[in-house]
């Protein structure tokens, strides 16, 4: 591990006897989490003031849907979420249901206390000097019990920002389960977490509580798939060589979100991840891409229109594949 500097903090791959192997009663599943954020400009510099939670409004019309297909988010709700009334309120309708959960997620730059310098490097929350990435963290749990009733068992860092204390300091709150590894990706060089040596399976964290480290999905796909770790980081030091690499159809590194991954390249890496036998599946996205404008990914209504037939034919897909949706508490059950 290393911690600091530019390069931030490297995972280390779990041991062997850390994987979760998965009781047979639980079959093959999938569980989508929702970033239940604020909207902000992702192209300008991090602001305290960008506090904006309209886009809440359209999760009831998204939570119907997903209802339809037996499919019961987790909300990862930040900050600028769980303290406005109008958003919780409307979330509370949400879990109503009883199965779907509220979890939490750490944007370090609208989080209380502001005891540091606005920066790129300290987004990463895990940047932070443990003492305030700890008091944020429980000003953000705070703030969620009080707006729901109930302390928060999912967590994820915002850009993905893990650090060296994170985990501890997560099961030592009683989080049960983290999931703001994204397998396979390096954010080394902006100063985050470098996760390329995990992979997508689930695995025990090696902390004084139990917790969970369930990572968003990554499936590399393409001719070079077998070695894929080490030529996607031989591809990330050379200019455009991750898009050469998968207009040649050699290798893709394929994220389960419909946020920038066409439904053609999902569809193969759900796929690709069946014939591994990977049995659980991690899908995501971020509440403002609901709302054209608000994400690079959503920008119209051509872009809204394709987020939504996304989502249709991965269901259909994972169906097809014989992928059940889980809910948060079925994961927390059968991992044990």
């Amino acid at each position: 591990m290393r911690v600091g500097g530019a390069a931030g903090w490297r995972m280390p791959p779990p041991a062997p006897d850390q994987q979760i192997r998965w009781p047979a009663t639980f079959g093959k599943r999938f569980i989508v989490f929702v970033d239940t954020e604020e909207e902000f400009d992702w192209g300008a510099p991090f602001s305290r003031e960008g506090r904006s939670v309209q886009a809440i409004a359209a999760l009831p019309d998204m939570h119907r849907r997903f209802g339809s297909r037996g499919v019961y988010p987790c909300y990862l709700c930040d900050h600028p979420v769980a303290a406005d009334a109008c958003a919780a309120e409307i979330l509370r309708t949400l879990i109503a249901d009883g199965r779907s959960a509220i979890g939490a997620q750490l944007h370090p730059w609208v989080n209380p206390p502001h005891d540091e310098k606005i920066s790129a490097r300290l987004s990463f929350a895990g940047n932070l000097p443990p003492a305030l990435e700890s008091a944020k963290l429980d000003v953000l749990t705070r703030t969620i019990v009080e707006a729901f009733g109930q302390a928060p068992l999912a967590f994820r860092a915002g850009r993905y920002g893990l650090g060296p204390h994170t985990l501890e300091l997560l099961a030592s709150r009683g989080f049960r389960l983290d999931t703001s590894v994204r397998s396979h990706h390096d954010y080394s060089a902006q100063g985050g977490p470098d996760f390329s040596a995990i992979g997508p399976g689930a695995f025990r964290c090696a902390t004084s509580k139990p917790l969970i480290e369930l990572p968003l999905t990554t499936v590399y796909t393409g001719a070079l798939r077998a070695a894929g770790r080490r030529w996607q980081r031989v591809a990330d030091h050379v200019p455009r060589g991750p898009g050469l690499l998968a207009r040649t159809r050699l290798l893709s590194r394929v994220p389960l979100t419909p946020e920038g991954v066409s439904i053609g390249e999902a569809c193969a890496a759900v796929r690709m991840a069946a014939r591994d036998d990977l049995r659980l599946l991690t899908l995501s996205f971020h509440s403002p891409s609901l709302v054209p404008g608000h994400t690079p990914y959503v920008r119209d209504a051509n872009d809204l229109s394709r987020f939504w037939t996304w989502w249709e034919v991965m269901f259909e897909e994972l169906d097809r594949l014989g992928y059940a949706p889980a809910t948060l508490a079925e994961v927390l059950q059968a991992a044990g």
